[in-house]
């Protein structure tokens, strides 16, 4: 079978056009798998996978074990709220005791960026990122994209809009670095608290108008205010983020064609999206959620394939 590029999947800027897209072509093989009565294969049935996850998470979680099971491989979940490095292990130091029960790959959610990076100099197993800190989040790159190519076809030259809170979203970053692999232009808006300085020095545009925005787009990926990173206020209240900035049936009426909504989730009803869009035809956020697992099982296949 072919190969990706990497032994490790630390972030969307390490792998090329051609893993992105072998993945999505193993994808949606195992998207027919999971539409079976049967739902599982015998691909990992010899590799042993540990879940690490030193952030909450439910979502990325449980479609990680989900897509795990359906591979047939042995499943570790390991929750940092329990863990020894409450009590002062480092993190190598936990990694290497749980590679030494002979663990072949670690699915691990850090909230420090670059931890995925410096533990792969560091241990001997494959690591998938789970999510760093305000960094990446890959395999949530992926999935968003293969789930627009599935909607509108080739997203060469479309127009694809990132909006909300681009500052502290790992989210956005990994969804600019696929989609420019994959020659879409993208564009982000949002307050100028919520959008990073460097943002246009990675080829992207930057707006303030959410209305212009969206007649401007084929498809809007919607970002979640996240609170809890936001250690000062970015925005006066939720209330006036989402008059100013929150997308509703209205405003999505009040333009001359029809656009695509994506929201990687966990949604804040009535703040970045009112529920008439959320579940609307326009929508395919249960569909992101449904590609997450077969976008999942297709990294681990093509990593556990790359195994040394």
């Amino acid at each position: 079978m072919s190969l990706l590029s990497q032994k490790h999947l630390l972030g969307i800027q390490d792998i090329s056009k051609a893993d992105i897209r072998l993945i999505f072509e193993t994808a949606k093989q195992f998207k027919e798998v999971l539409n079976r009565p049967i739902k599982k294969v015998p691909s990992l049935r010899d590799i042993t996978i540990a879940n690490l996850f030193f952030e909450n998470s439910t979502r990325t979680r449980v479609s990680f074990e989900l897509a795990e099971k359906r591979l047939s491989a042995d499943v570790v979940n390991f929750s940092a709220s329990s863990s020894s490095t409450k009590k002062g292990e480092t993190l190598i130091d936990t990694v290497n005791n749980i590679l030494a029960m002979k663990v072949d790959m670690i699915v691990m959610r850090h909230p420090s960026p670059g931890a995925h990076a410096m533990l792969s100099k560091h241990v001997d197993a494959q690591i998938i990122n789970a999510g760093d800190g305000t960094h990446e989040h890959p395999t949530q790159a992926l999935l968003d994209a293969f789930s627009m190519e599935e909607k509108v076809g080739d997203l060469n030259g479309k127009n694809v809009l990132i909006c909300g809170d681009v500052k502290h979203s790992r989210v956005a970053l990994s969804n600019i670095l696929c989609l420019k692999k994959l020659g879409a232009k993208v564009r982000v808006c949002g307050p100028p608290t919520l959008i990073p300085k460097y943002i246009e020095s990675m080829g992207v545009q930057v707006s303030y108008d959410i209305k212009d925005s969206l007649a401007w787009c084929d498809i809007a990926n919607v970002l979640r205010i996240q609170l809890e990173r936001q250690d000062i206020k970015y925005i006066p209240s939720l209330r006036e983020y989402s008059i100013a900035f929150g997308i509703n049936k209205s405003l999505l009426n009040s333009l001359k064609k029809e656009i695509v909504i994506m929201h990687p989730g966990p949604m804040n009803r009535g703040v970045e999206i009112d529920s008439d869009v959320a579940d609307s035809e326009h929508s395919i956020i249960l569909q992101q959620v449904e590609n997450g697992v077969a976008i999942r099982m297709a990294v681990l296949y093509l990593l556990a394939g790359k195994k040394e």
